[in-house]
């Protein structure tokens, strides 16, 4: 039961995790496995390739800079639409290993929603955070999205039960803003439209 807890734990944290910071995503478990501190499933061991640490180090500097930057940040995570969703799937379905084919397609669907969940989540408060004409609320934002990437994962290598009680709490959160910055979205398109 354990084993099957930490799979779903790493499973579920590296798609999370992936909607708000791919980069420093693979970056992390690749080091903390490479480091020995955390045993990753074969399929994920290409994580701890000097090659893979290098290119995801690079891209988590870049995307560590533009998303310091109102307005370039929005635009990263327009791009990152179309490589953070799937890229949760594949972690997600990766994390899990070998298993039935059935059950490789539900861990697919269930870590492409939660990455999206995370990455809309995301985007949709730093596209209204950018309204802002001072640059400070979206460096708060920034790495404040840092530390809870890292707490998240941390939690689902580490500390599974942890991780899903923060997950179901993120859940409810994302349920109630998502209106909130649907509305928002709404009225900040018709703002620059008119």
């Amino acid at each position: 039961m354990d084993e099957t807890l930490s799979a779903a734990a790493l499973a579920g944290g590296l798609a999370w995790a992936s909607g708000l910071r791919l980069y420093m995503t693979l970056f992390m478990a690749g080091t903390l496995g490479r480091l020995g501190w955390l045993e990753l499933p074969s399929s994920l061991q290409v994580l701890e390739s000097p090659w893979v640490l290098g290119v995801a180090g690079l891209l988590l500097v870049v995307e560590f800079l533009a998303d310091k930057i109102p307005g370039v940040d929005s635009a990263w995570d327009a791009i990152q639409t179309f490589i953070r969703i799937p890229a949760g799937a594949v972690l997600s379905v990766a994390a899990l290993g070998h298993i039935d084919p059935a059950w490789t397609v539900v861990a697919g669907l269930l870590g492409g929603t939660l990455a999206a969940s995370a990455h809309f989540t995301k985007a949709g408060s730093r596209a209204l955070i950018n309204t802002s004409p001072e640059p400070f609320s979206n460096w708060a934002a920034s790495f404040s999205e840092e530390a809870v990437v890292a707490a998240g994962l941390w939690a689902a290598f580490f500390y599974p039960w942890l991780w899903f009680v923060l997950l179901v709490l993120f859940l409810l959160l994302a349920l109630w803003l998502m209106p909130k910055l649907w509305r928002g979205m709404r009225w900040l398109f018709r703002k620059f439209s008119t």
